[in-house]
């Protein structure tokens, strides 16, 4: 019994060690490694150069130091290009790694407030959300109710209205406000379609403002001197 054991377990130690080290299927073909005999020649240019051999692409290649890889290998027959394989993979390492660098890893994060939070910690808080919201996560508020505060639900509500309202243009409501246990919850999610108003809103009714006080000064000033001069 323990002589079979023996025996049995280098094998599967050698299969475990096959699985790790065994090239992935994704992989090209390269140079010999490529099995078919004809092939339709792309070379390093772009350049289309029809239905040949192996043997032959593989001289071609040699002869400009590249490498023969097999890109499309279901078409009938395989599709090879003259390429530099290190440089071409060493790009496609490059580009993936960009692309997880620029991807945004969204999930859901938790902003606590307390019903009688101070305006300090509010904007603070606040300042979070909105930082969360515009990298493109959402943001669960949450109203923390202690002893009796639980009876005055309005003043959470209070607390959820001053959120939206401070995130409009960069956040929008997913999940409306509701009671769970002594928590009142809202989701928030990304406005993406949202605009600032502030620079809009703000210009608009201080624009007509130094005009009329011009002008009243302008006609209360006229007025004086006139009754100066008449007296």
């Amino acid at each position: 019994m323990f002589a079979s054991l023996a025996v049995a377990s280098p094998s599967a130690t050698f299969e475990c060690k096959e699985r790790i080290i065994a090239a992935p299927t994704t992989d090209h073909r390269v140079n010999e490694r490529i099995r078919v005999e004809t092939i339709r020649l792309i070379d390093h240019e772009g350049n289309q150069h029809g239905i040949t051999t192996v043997r032959e692409a593989l001289v071609m290649a040699r002869n400009m130091d590249l490498d023969l890889v097999e890109i499309a290998p279901t078409a009938n027959p395989p599709v090879c290009r003259i390429m530099d394989y290190g440089k071409f993979k060493f790009d496609e390492a490059q580009k993936a790694k960009e692309s997880r660098r620029k991807s945004v890893n969204v999930g859901l994060k938790e902003m606590k407030y307390r019903p009688k939070i101070g305006n300090g910690d509010f904007d603070t808080k606040t300042r979070l959300v909105e930082k969360f919201l515009a990298e493109g996560h959402k943001v669960k508020i949450t109203i923390m109710f202690r002893g009796r505060e639980i009876a005055h639900p309005e003043l959470g509500a209070l607390i959820l209205d001053r959120i939206i309202e401070r995130v409009e243009g960069k956040g929008r409501v997913e999940a409306a406000a509701k009671s769970e246990g002594r928590n009142m919850i809202m989701v928030l999610g990304p406005d993406k379609k949202g605009k600032p108003k502030s620079a809009e809103a703000g210009d608009s009714p201080e624009a007509p403002a130094p005009a009329v006080v011009t002008e009243s000064a302008v006609v209360t000033e006229t007025a004086v001197v006139t009754e100066t001069e008449e007296s």
